[in-house]
């Protein structure tokens, strides 16, 4: 987005951060936004902003740490500031999976891609997650599948995990074109 904070975008007559808040606000109690930049924008939306206290930038591993530390319930769930429109039953899928498994973490699947910016986290990872950052790891897909995650198929709304990622992208929504990327 050229350096842009996705966040802010406009995305029709919102912020794309207002979308994501619009369809997650219903399936959850408690609310953080993980945001290293414009904090005070940020911070309208009445909801705590976390910041990455990790020196260097460490990725939204990071932010996954911060949301572990602050948490106040037993789970995080953790999705993408630049996924407009992501499911409207993902919070309550993604707790039948983990309640169904017995598992730690669960993550979406659109039926062609693993989606792992879209997961559930116990918060008994943490400890698991800060070894894995101290030990150098980055990818948040590889720490996930490190804890048998439970595979929640939502092959039944693909469109829900389009993700913005480049002016063209936002471009094509704004313009009605609310289909998969391209990868």
């Amino acid at each position: 987005m050229g350096g842009a904070d996705k966040g802010l975008l406009d995305l029709e007559l919102s912020r794309l951060i207002e979308h994501v808040l619009n369809r997650v606000q219903p399936q959850v109690g408690p609310i953080m936004i993980s945001a290293n930049r414009n904090q005070p924008e940020y911070r309208r939306y009445g909801f705590p902003v976390l910041t990455d206290q990790l020196a260097g930038y460490q990725g939204p591993l990071s932010g996954i740490v911060e949301g572990l530390q602050q948490l106040t319930t037993p789970w995080l769930l953790v999705v993408p500031c630049d996924s407009p429109q992501l499911p409207t039953d993902l919070a309550e899928r993604l707790v039948q999976a983990v309640t169904a498994d017995a598992s730690l973490v669960a993550i979406a699947h659109d039926g062609l891609y693993l989606q792992p910016a879209f997961n559930l986290i116990h918060r008994s990872l943490l400890p698991s997650l800060q070894r894995y950052l101290e030990e150098g790891g980055r990818k948040l897909g590889y720490w996930l599948q490190q804890h048998q995650p439970s595979i929640v198929d939502f092959s039944d709304q693909p469109h829900s995990f389009i993700n913005l990622n480049s002016p063209e992208q936002l471009n094509s929504f704004n313009a009605g074109a609310n289909t998969r990327p391209k990868r």
